[in-house]
């Protein structure tokens, strides 16, 4: 396996693990649905013509999903169990929690606990409080991202750049 990365295998980039910590340091517990949206939400619109809802989600959480492969890998994360809907769970470990705080610039001793434990039942609790912050931060695309996207893309990324109240604009 020539050029074939030791370090980071599944071929994940700071800003991507950077993103993970950011997200698991706050939430504690996220599916990398959860924290594509959060953190890069024009991925959202970038896969739109991806031709099932199963593909969309899956290009547009796939670096995501590498960089948390890549920090299990490292003692960082673990995968904490499952949704009902079957998504993978995700929290940090202690290293990974100790990583967060300094990505926060926050001290170690704020930054509470492990989620251990929270998906045995499926986490329904925390994945619904995890859906009202992302509908509160209701985060934005950047379209410069997307510069180089069809226009229909772009056009369904500016919508939602426009859009003051995203329950008249769905």
């Amino acid at each position: 396996m020539a050029g074939k990365r030791k370090t980071n295998p599944a071929g994940s980039t700071n800003s991507y693990r950077s993103d993970v910590l950011h997200v698991l340091g706050t939430l504690k517990v996220a599916t990398a649905d959860q924290i594509q949206r959060i953190s890069a939400p024009h991925l959202t619109f970038r896969h739109a013509d991806k031709p099932t809802p199963s593909k969309r989600k899956q290009a547009r959480t796939a670096s995501h999903t590498g960089a948390l492969s890549d920090m299990r890998k490292h003692g960082l994360s673990e995968n904490g169990g499952s949704t009902d809907t079957g998504d993978t769970l995700r929290n940090l470990t202690s290293k990974g929690l100790e990583a967060a705080s300094w990505e926060l610039r926050r001290p170690a001793t704020e930054m509470g606990s492990t989620a251990r434990g929270a998906g045995s039942s499926g986490a329904s609790h925390p994945m619904a409080v995890n859906e009202t912050v992302i509908a509160l931060l209701r985060p934005k695309p950047d379209l410069a991202k997307l510069a180089d996207d069809p226009p229909h893309i772009q056009a369904a990324a500016q919508a939602a750049v426009d859009c003051d109240v995203p329950v008249r604009c769905q």
